[in-house]
């Protein structure tokens, strides 16, 4: 709300402005607090109405409107591929708006954070705009700071709402699959799938030792929680390198050749679906040559 206030402070009404940072701290407060069990995008994009689209087509269509967003002079292009990206996602495919609140929050929250690097200025007197004295200097947001945080929050928004629209659409198994068709070295590859693998392995293994420390009353005060959490991570990091080479060992023992193969279903590429990928990515195009 303090971002907020500072980014349109001076180019929108006091009286439209307070309602603006009230809804937009309510919207980012509608998940509530961090759910107790790990929020996985792979069990949304298993449940998206759009997962049996080709995952090529959307890979390389997600990352051209990144680029797109990038290179774009104009903060309407991110605001555009946000709300696209929320559209998509949440109509089209089926996902909860709650949801999508949810795993936007976090990138949401740390791009306002960071815009505060971008908004203030240390300056020697007065540069007009919102600003109070510190310590013999000026602490000002300037008109010119509020367009320069604008155009790259927005750009940040509009990049991450592209990436969030193909991995909430997408299982993280076939997006890699799709990756290895764009001749991605093997041992990246191999990287993400053991990497992907591991990750619910080893959260697995944290919630059991958690779950354990507290029936036996690991966190009844601060410094006991200090202290179990502590051991908890110690006992984390040890039993992973155990599992890590307990795994090594039962695939060498399987003859591992250095190389990962799954069974893939390739989705084929419909002619409705390339005029949709194609027409989006050209209106982006033209949004953006437009508003320079």
């Amino acid at each position: 709300m303090v971002v907020v206030w500072c980014l349109f402070y001076g180019r929108v009404p006091a009286v439209a402005l307070f309602p603006l940072c009230a809804g937009f701290g309510t919207i980012l407060a509608l998940p509530g607090r961090h759910r107790t069990r790990f929020p996985t995008t792979d069990r949304a994009a298993l449940a998206s109405r759009l997962s049996r689209v080709n995952p090529s087509l959307k890979l390389w269509t997600a990352l051209v409107l990144t680029v797109l967003c990038i290179e774009a002079r104009s903060y309407f292009v991110g605001v555009f591929l946000a709300a696209a990206a929320l559209v998509i996602v949440v109509f089209a495919g089926g996902l909860r708006l709650r949801d999508y609140v949810y795993f936007m929050a976090l990138p949401v929250s740390f791009l306002m954070i960071s815009a505060l690097a971008l908004l203030f200025e240390i300056t020697a007197q007065y540069a007009g705009g919102f600003g109070f004295p510190l310590f013999g200097f000026w602490l000002c947001v300037t008109p010119e700071a509020q367009i320069r945080a604008t155009h790259v929050i927005a750009r940040a928004l509009g990049a991450v709402s592209c990436l969030y629209m193909l991995s909430l659409t997408t299982p993280m198994s076939v997006l890699i699959g799709a990756i290895r068709l764009t001749r991605c070295p093997e041992v990246f590859i191999e990287l993400m799938y053991l990497t992907y693998r591991y990750m619910f392995t080893l959260i697995t293994m944290y919630h059991t030792m958690r779950d354990a420390a507290k029936s036996r009353l690991g966190y009844v005060d601060y410094r006991t929680s200090l202290r179990t959490t502590g051991n908890l991570y110690t006992n984390l990091l040890g039993r992973s390198y155990r599992y890590a080479n307990m795994n090594f060992d039962a695939m060498e023992s399987r003859c591992f050749d250095t190389g990962i193969r799954f069974l893939e279903n390739r989705e084929k590429v419909t002619g409705l679906q390339t005029t949709a990928a194609v027409s989006f990515v050209l209106f982006t195009l033209t949004l953006s040559l437009l508003l320079r």
